[in-house]
């Protein structure tokens, strides 16, 4: 009997330890500030933010631009400092139609830029001196490259709001940075799952040369959100931050 009830007693919290570990892993996918949480729950107006990492690009961004403009909608451009180059008309056409620019670091080179916090500091302030050479303005929205997932503590928290950044993460991804060569349809649909019911949406897309069926599927995103009521904004200083979970302690 005894043996029996040390066996029901130990299922029953193993049990009890993985529904407390489902649960955590399912409430710690994202952390937001304080702003966005309180933005979500009592906002009834429904925004998407259109988000392009990875530009310019001298193709594929022009192409995307064009639709945007067709369709009257403007988004938000992360760009690499060291593409901006040669691409100078494209960065002004950016900021130029009304749309917003973020910074992506100047090399995306993932062990330089996460070698230590004040790497990764030069890289966005090198990113925002090639911006503010073309256009005179120094965006301050960043990006990390590949998300802030497992890279963003409350230390370089501190640091990077101390210089004035503020971080952009995204809850939504067509996947295209990582497949761009999936079809149009796919796209589309891994940029609408996940939607319903959610009034805030930072939507992650790409602009690199190898984003061409991204380009092909962006009308009929734009049309889905377009009919569910959706207002497209840009990123500015003023949107609250939206970043993942960090390493350690949550941030408060």
């Amino acid at each position: 009997m005894k043996s029996k009830l040390k066996y029901i007693l130990f299922w029953g919290i193993s049990i009890l330890l993985i529904l407390t570990v489902y649960k955590c892993n399912i409430n710690s996918t994202y952390a937001v500030s304080k702003g966005v949480f309180n933005e979500e729950i009592t906002s009834k107006e429904k925004v998407i933010y259109l988000t392009f990492d990875d530009g310019p690009s001298c193709k594929v961004t022009n192409d995307v631009l064009d639709i945007l403009k067709e369709n009257d909608v403007n988004a938000t451009f992360f760009l690499i400092g060291n593409q901006i180059k040669g691409n100078e008309d494209i960065v002004k056409r950016i900021y130029n139609e009304g749309n917003g620019i973020g910074l992506h670091t100047y090399t995306h080179k993932i062990n330089k830029i996460y070698s230590s916090d004040d790497a990764f500091i030069q890289e966005m302030i090198q990113c925002r001196n090639e911006v503010n050479r073309v256009i005179g303005v120094s965006p301050n929205i960043i990006r990390f490259p590949c998300g802030s997932d497992k890279r963003l503590n409350k230390n370089n928290l501190k640091k990077l709001h101390d210089k004035g950044f503020k971080i952009y993460d995204w809850d939504l991804d067509n996947t295209d940075g990582m497949n761009p060569k999936l079809c149009p349809d796919t796209l589309y649909r891994k940029a609408i799952k996940g939607s319903e019911n959610r009034n805030r949406i930072i939507l992650l897309l790409h602009c690199t040369d190898m984003q061409k069926n991204t380009c092909k599927a962006l009308p009929e995103i734009i049309k889905y959100y377009k009919s569910k009521g959706y207002e497209f904004r840009v990123i500015t200083e003023d949107t609250p931050e939206l970043f993942f979970h960090m390493k350690g302690k949550a941030f408060k």
